[in-house]
């Protein structure tokens, strides 16, 4: 009973304490119309705080998975006081006025945050879930997911009414909004900080981790073979879920904030039951069959019933729910099967690493469909483009990834 205990109260919890809070920074798309409105700068411009953010989040996981590897505890508080810091930041830079203090604050130190903080927990939970790594990382993914959700409705609270043209009745609110996130997400965070442990039995198998120099995972077919898969499965997501609104609008579809709110469910659905589902399959690559199998099926047929331009919205609302699902689903897979193929030793190195295409993927996405739709203006092409990289990612998944039997675990890296 008290190994259970400990498991959430060591893992689990703090898992969904950190990421709840730092899911957050996808509720940028509800502040930068508000933002940009305040500091008097085009939304545009405005856009690239988030893209930086979500750059830092990558490559700073990268960069400090022997940080994590090293001291989980001091890992933490550095997310936690880097969030924080980020937020409040972006509160006081908003009230200045200051587009690149927004910049610096939300797009780096948040940033930075994010991605300390989104690696921290993932090795505490498969460590403690040794025999269910998928649902562990589920979980603790999955709040990141519904993040949005949770904190969306409390957002639009804290913002108060608006006027007619759409701005703030009270524009102070806006960067007031920023100091009372700050304050509550460094508490959220510093008590998961303060909860997270690693099991007591694991000080002796780590002492025993060898192998090669870091970088040298770069000259690995397999690391190679999972970077691309997951780097084309975030930019397909992002490259439709930034469109969603106005793909909705598009086709005449009025209830667009309740769509929102049903593809964010799936969102978070995805990450869980994808990953857990993955506990039960012989190899934990067969997840990311299923996904891209699925969203190739949903953009197949959309595009063969011309869903858009015909305005079938149930088809693209379905469209929506599966692209979404497998999106969330490729995070929370990917930590289990990093482990599969490198061992537990160095997971928070690797997965560190992995996550730099989180980084990439986050600069092509949304400006790889914006580009298209302001040539084209066509959203099926947009459509066309995403089947062509689920096909290529499929591949890579199906004929690239496939364990062997007599394969032998691959060499963790040395650090």
């Amino acid at each position: 009973m008290n190994n259970i205990e400990n498991k959430w109260m060591r893992a689990a919890i703090p898992a969904l304490l950190i990421h709840c809070s730092i899911g957050t920074v996808y509720c940028w798309s509800l502040l930068k119309g508000g933002i940009a409105d305040y500091i008097g700068r085009p939304k545009g411009e405005v856009e690239w705080a988030f893209s930086l953010a979500i750059f830092c989040l990558g490559m700073s996981a990268a960069f400090a998975g022997k940080i994590v590897e090293r001291d989980i505890h001091k890992a933490s508080l550095i997310a936690a006081v880097c969030f924080a810091a980020g937020m409040a930041g972006t509160g006081f830079f908003i009230q200045q006025k200051s587009l690149i203090g927004i910049f610096l604050s939300y797009g780096v130190l948040m940033g930075i945050g994010c991605g300390i903080g989104y690696l921290s927990p993932v090795k505490t939970l498969m460590l403690w879930f040794k025999n269910n790594k998928g649902l562990a990382t589920g979980i603790a993914v999955a709040g990141f997911g519904l993040a949005k959700v949770i904190a969306s409705p409390i957002i639009e609270m804290l913002l108060g009414a608006t006027n007619s043209d759409g701005t703030l009745a009270d524009p102070s609110r806006l960067y007031k909004l920023f100091y009372i996130l700050a304050v509550v997400y460094f508490i959220m965070m510093f008590a998961g900080h303060l909860l997270l442990k690693k099991p007591a039995d694991w000080v002796e198998v780590s002492a025993q981790a060898k192998g090669t120099h870091t970088l040298d995972i770069f000259k690995n077919k397999t690391f190679i073979g999972i970077w691309l898969m997951f780097y084309l499965n975030i930019t397909c997501g992002l490259a439709l879920i930034s469109q969603e609104k106005d793909l909705l609008h598009s086709i005449g579809f009025g209830a667009i904030a309740t769509i929102s709110s049903l593809t964010a469910i799936f969102n978070a659905g995805g990450r869980l039951g994808f990953s857990a589902f993955a506990d039960r399959l012989k190899d934990r690559n067969t997840i990311y069959i299923w996904i891209f199998g699925l969203s190739i099926g949903a953009t197949t047929i959309t595009l063969l019933a011309n869903g858009v331009d015909n305005a079938i919205v149930p088809l693209i609302i379905l469209l929506l729910c599966v692209i979404n699902a497998g999106y969330g689903g490729g995070f929370s897979s990917l930590p289990p099967l990093l482990a599969d193929r490198f061992g537990m030793e160095t997971i928070s190195t690797v997965h560190g690493l992995t996550l730099s295409a989180w980084a990439f993927a986050g600069l092509s996405g949304n400006q790889l469909s914006a580009l298209i739709i302001a040539k084209t203006g066509s959203y099926n092409n947009v459509l066309y483009a995403i089947l062509a990289m689920y096909a290529v990612a499929f591949f890579i998944s199906a004929f690239l990834l496939r364990a062997k039997s007599d394969q032998k675990k691959i060499h963790p890296v040395h650090h």
